[in-house]
């Protein structure tokens, strides 16, 4: 270890006599959690009902933040005298719906950014994924770079079609991975 052994370094296991990658192997595991590498085995896998735990608490988190910064931009409009009901027109169904749609986009936008931008630091992962002791690594149990975290959940839009599918699919692909962590090749670990 005082060598700086890297994740993927392969040594010559005394249990097995076979060449295994340094992030593998048990012995290493303290080392490599102080560098903040989480080598995606089996028993550390995140299941379905965790991720979902923590897709909860971030949506949670971002609306609430939307939401102030919506009501803090209504109150400085308040403020500085802008009436909206100079603005009505006869479409105002049309106008909510525009709005309302407007808003999901927001959401969506900032949910794909929010979770990079939190997927590619020490943390690695979002206030829910730290929350429920989850960590984004990518094969060799290292934290993502923000292309790489921008493009995964970019590809959540993939995961959503089809009702879901590419986010069930957690709960019976074998590495637990929906569509958008096989796209990106990322792990789902959970810190015990």
């Amino acid at each position: 270890m005082d060598r700086g052994i890297a994740a993927e370094d392969l040594v010559l296991s005394p249990l097995t006599n076979q060449w295994e990658s340094a992030a593998a192997m048990f012995e290493f595991s303290d080392y490599f959690e102080s560098q903040g590498v989480y080598y995606p085995t089996r028993a550390i896998l995140a299941n379905f009902w965790w991720r979902l735990l923590a897709y909860v608490i971030d949506y949670i988190v971002v609306l609430l933040s939307l939401m102030m910064l919506l009501l803090g931009l209504g109150l400085i409009l308040a403020y500085t005298g802008v009436n909206s009901s100079e603005h009505e027109t006869a479409t105002g169904d049309a106008d909510t719906a525009g709005a309302y749609t407007v808003l999901r986009l927001l959401v969506l936008i900032v949910l794909i950014f929010y979770n990079a931008a939190f997927e590619a630091t020490r943390l690695q992962g979002s206030i829910g994924k730290t929350i429920c002791k989850l960590k984004v690594v990518n094969a060799a149990g290292e934290k993502l770079s923000f292309g790489i975290a921008l493009g995964r959940n970019f590809a959540k839009i993939l995961s959503s079609m089809v009702c879901g599918l590419g986010f069930f699919s957690v709960l019976w692909d074998k590495n637990r991975q929906a569509w958008h962590d096989h796209l990106a090749k990322t792990f789902i670990i959970r810190k015990q």
